[in-house]
């Protein structure tokens, strides 16, 4: 089976048991678990994990609201995710909703949904914080928005209104298509209401991130000097409105050239793009491969930047993983971030196995397998900070990243 399709049957095998009610067996759903033991945040690799952070400088850089819109919170999402008729889709929102523990809360699930944020971030230490994701909705090639063919939407005023109402512990990232005819206003509103970067996911929206169409918003963007994460290779989780190869990392050549502060999200980490360096009809290329070349390009050194988020999941191929691990001059530009809620379905992230190449010592397997049945964004930080290949390890300035997105603590 293909690393791909594995990801698609473990997510719905999980989904199927939170379906399904299987909430016991702990191989296939989060079962939600509050506080930690008390033995685990002074284990000696919870430590080690640590040694060298500043905890006040962490903030996971990705990380998802979610919800059904059942706490007037203006979250919509499709009808093909709400259908039995349309299984996957409908499975996809289950296993997303157990994994952020809200799963069994009808008629209340985008509140049960933060209220895991809350008890999460609890057991963090001072000064860690999560920076909680808007999502606009898809637009066409006139910027007119397009409801029906959007997978979901979280309104920047509900991801604004979550993260006010805890600052010690959330900031938040607007969502805002560049095609629609008040983009820069919408952007310099969220700005000044605290948004610390624009997320974007271009097949899934409808956008073209080479496209002319988005150079006023880019120069909005550099002026206002607001990064901008985009996700970048293949997009299998979220349907939408636009094209697959509007994910390719060389689209984000024209903000960079703009002078905006690109974070390619995942490091581009799966899936394949045509190499348009040698032309329309080039070859197709692994996107790694492409975000690796614009990553050695002293052009975009001081402008591209990527997420580390998800780079675990067993869809990944491990040489992908090692050689971020050991590309040791990308460092200063990697950001660590977990693509929360996705550590909390169990499946997609193998411990084990990581540890079976020589990755993880085998000591740390039954201690992250704990953590992650407790609190998944800790298991992120900790599986991360512990991973080793040739040598090598994921650097400690890599998960302060509040240094990038917050320049007053520069």
């Amino acid at each position: 089976m293909s690393r791909r399709r594995w990801l698609v049957a473990g997510a719905g095998l999980a989904a199927a048991a939170v379906a399904g009610g299987w909430f016991g067996r702990r191989l296939l759903v989060n079962p939600c678990q509050s506080d930690l033991p008390f033995d685990v945040p002074g284990h000696p690799l919870v430590r080690a994990a640590w040694d060298g952070i500043d905890p006040a400088m962490v903030w996971d850089c990705h990380a998802h609201l979610a919800g059904v819109g059942d706490g007037g919170s203006g979250i919509t999402i499709s009808e093909t995710m709400l259908s039995p008729l349309h299984p996957l889709e409908y499975l996809q929102r289950l296993f997303y909703l157990n994994a952020g523990c809200a799963h069994d809360a009808p008629g209340q699930v985008d509140q049960s949904y933060v209220a895991r944020l809350h008890n999460l971030m609890d057991a963090m230490p001072v000064g860690c914080k999560l920076m909680l994701f808007a999502f606009d909705q898809a637009h066409d090639a006139h910027g007119v928005a397009q409801p029906a063919q959007s997978a979901f939407h979280v309104p920047n005023a509900y991801a604004q209104q979550v993260a006010r109402a805890l600052p010690e512990r959330f900031e938040w990232v607007c969502s805002i298509h560049p095609y629609r005819e008040d983009s820069v206003e919408v952007l310099e509103a969220a700005v000044a209401d605290g948004a610390r970067a624009v997320k974007w996911l271009p097949p899934a929206m409808g956008i073209d991130p080479a496209s002319p169409r988005c150079d006023a918003f880019y120069a909005a963007l550099a002026r206002l000097d607001i990064p901008l994460i985009s996700h970048a290779g293949e997009e299998k989780a979220v349907h939408g409105i636009g094209q697959p190869e509007w994910g390719n990392p060389l689209r984000l050549r024209r903000a960079l050239a703009a002078g905006v502060r690109v974070v390619m999200a995942h490091c581009a980490s799966m899936g394949e793009d045509v190499d348009l360096d040698r032309g329309v009809d080039g070859p197709r290329v692994p996107s790694f491969e492409l975000f690796a070349r614009m990553m050695a390009d002293p052009a975009h050194a001081d402008h591209l930047f990527a997420d580390i988020s998800a780079i675990t999941l067993r869809n990944r191929s491990l040489a992908v993983l090692r050689t971020i691990i050991e590309q040791v001059q990308w460092h200063p530009r990697l950001l660590w971030g977990t693509d929360y809620p996705l550590p909390g379905i169990l499946p997609l992230i193998s411990p084990a196995q990581l540890a079976a190449e020589n990755m993880l010592v085998p000591a740390a397997v039954p201690l992250l397998e704990e953590i992650r049945l407790h609190n998944p964004i800790l298991f992120d930080l900790v599986l991360k900070r512990l991973l080793r290949s040739r040598g090598q390890r994921l650097a400690p300035q890599i998960f302060e990243t509040r240094r990038f997105f917050d320049r007053s603590a520069a």
